[in-house]
């Protein structure tokens, strides 16, 4: 299973979740994004950009109570609470945004 984005394969498990993480882009995003029925806008964007740096520093796709906590922190309080989050990303804000963020799927997801 994989998506075609420029000429190039990229790998991915049964769920959708690219299987190596170095190998994302905007381009892949935008793919899985279509797939999920997410039309993304600068919102979605900043959501996915946060996701990265948050993988890049401590190794894991956050949960959503985590996410939730960490965007507020950072975004502040408008952009990090749920009903926010599950507008941009329906299907839910951890499984659905670390998907197309390219992360492996959150711990505590279903």
């Amino acid at each position: 299973m994989s998506y075609e984005v420029n000429g190039k394969t990229v790998d991915h498990d049964e769920e959708g979740y690219i299987t190596e993480i170095g190998s994302w882009s905007e381009e892949i995003a935008k793919i899985i994004a279509q797939a999920e029925g997410v039309a993304m806008t600068d919102e979605h964007w900043e959501v996915i950009r946060f996701l990265r740096e948050y993988y890049n520093e401590y190794q894991i796709a956050p949960a959503v109570r985590v996410l939730t906590k960490a965007v507020a922190k950072k975004l502040g309080p408008e952009k990090g609470n749920n009903k926010y989050l599950y507008e941009l990303f329906p299907y839910g804000p951890g499984k659905q945004a670390c998907k197309i963020a390219g992360l492996p799927k959150p711990t505590g997801c279903v």
